[in-house]
């Protein structure tokens, strides 16, 4: 699987908020993933959200939302040519929990890196996995950092573009919940 991290967290780069007017707090309403409309559009959606904001999970979702990419480079989702006619991405916003918080960006990219490493290991093609690593707003007088996890998938038919980004949904929640060994950095997100 095609995965890479970056970091945007100075100047005018975008900034993670969980406290924007629609959130849904799916840690104290797991049963509110049915009523998104994004997982009405990818189904595979609901099952990582629910995954991630389990009380098991090292993070929680503060948003997410999926579309059709209008084109992809099919070089970067390791695709062939008729593979990238249908295309379809998701992003999710990803906090650490209370008690996992990073303390610095270096930590951030350290978690990053592991996961990266775990997609990179996965068998899966015409897809991709990109972390970046923003500020974010948990509280109103609060600033953490968290992950925006943007997932792109192609296929030679929109239904497969469909069932190769539920796959990426799932190794990317797999890589999130079972870091690489209790050592890695990745295990802080355990």
């Amino acid at each position: 699987m095609e995965a890479d991290w970056e970091v945007e967290i100075g100047g005018q780069a975008p900034i993670l908020d969980a406290c924007w007017e629609g959130f849904a707090d799916l840690r104290c309403s797991p049963d509110g993933v049915a009523l998104l409309p994004e997982v009405r559009e990818l189904p595979a959606l609901g099952h990582a959200l629910a995954q991630l904001n389990s009380a098991s999970s090292p993070a929680w979702s503060a948003k997410c939302d999926v579309w059709r990419p209008p084109e992809v480079d099919v070089d970067e989702l390791d695709a062939q040519g008729g593979e990238g006619n249908c295309a379809m991405a998701c992003y999710i916003d990803l906090l650490p929990r209370a008690d996992q918080r990073w303390a610095s960006p270096e930590e951030a990219v350290a978690i990053c890196q592991a996961i990266v490493r775990r997609l990179r290991a996965m068998p899966l093609r015409c897809c991709r996995v990109d972390l970046i690593v923003r500020r974010a707003y948990v509280a109103a007088d609060r600033e953490d950092l968290g992950i925006t996890a943007y997932l792109t998938a192609c296929g030679s038919a929109c239904q497969e573009a469909r069932d190769t980004l539920s796959s990426a949904l799932a190794a990317f929640v797999q890589s999130v919940l079972h870091p690489d060994q209790p050592g890695n950095p990745a295990s802080k997100l355990q």
